[in-house]
């Protein structure tokens, strides 16, 4: 395949699809062209929106690329869709994908042994919006179901894959004098979810990504599950 125009071409693919297109399916579309070429293609055609200041830029997501807009017209964007109906995950569903996010594969128990309360309502909602997804079952007494996040989820926090995710002793640290952000983890003991007892190790977070738990993506509007049992 000629090179001269493969970053065009990768642009129309990026362009036309709404979800992130791997370096794999580019290749696999693109007959001829290598992982190498396709690469240099797509930094040729970042380069081309940054020296022409476009609106437009290529983001890796979900293990992907998408073309999206720059942030800095997020506001004129929101007023686009001010109109439309949208849904926008609650503080419990917040707080409960951020535990499976750092916990998975974690089963319904588990989240509850640290939430403190039921979160039935909460990962159905999770599991509606795409979220997360039921990984297997655990071996144990009953077979409790395990879940995980999805691609979705990177898509919907803007991260490339799940080593992105800022480590929870760096949002305890950014956030401790935060009196409002404390209150609303009144149901979530920090220090049970501190990364040594989740099992994580070595994850370097980007210095400007970090999880918000009280203001999800601008995109939703408040959505309403059913109250968890015991709130």
């Amino acid at each position: 395949m000629a090179t001269d125009n493969l970053h065009r071409i990768i642009e129309s693919l990026l362009f036309a699809n709404d979800d992130p297109l791997s370096l794999e399916k580019l290749k696999e579309l693109l007959e001829g062209a290598g992982k190498k070429e396709i690469r240099q293609a797509i930094t040729d055609l970042q380069k081309f929106y940054d020296d022409t200041g476009s609106a437009i830029r290529v983001a890796e997501l979900a293990g992907g690329y998408q073309l999206l807009t720059r942030e800095e017209y997020a506001p004129i964007l929101q007023k686009l869709y001010r109109g439309r109906s949208a849904s926008r995950l609650t503080q419990r569903a917040l707080e409960t994908l951020a535990i499976i996010a750092y916990k998975q594969p974690i089963t319904k128990q588990e989240m509850e042994a640290i939430r403190g309360v039921n979160v039935d309502g909460v990962v159905k909602t999770l599991l509606e919006r795409n979220l997360i997804k039921i990984e297997g079952r655990q071996k144990a007494p009953g077979n409790p179901l395990l879940y995980a996040t999805t691609k979705r989820f990177l898509q919907y926090f803007g991260l490339n894959s799940l080593e992105s995710l800022p480590k929870l002793k760096e949002i305890d640290e950014l956030l401790k004098d935060d009196d409002k952000f404390l209150e609303s983890l009144d149901q979530i003991a920090l220090k049970e979810l501190a990364p040594e007892a989740l099992g994580i190790k070595n994850v370097d977070a980007p210095e400007n990504l970090a999880i918000d738990f009280n203001e999800p993506p601008g995109e939703d509007a408040e959505e309403k599950e059913p109250d968890d049992a015991t709130e």
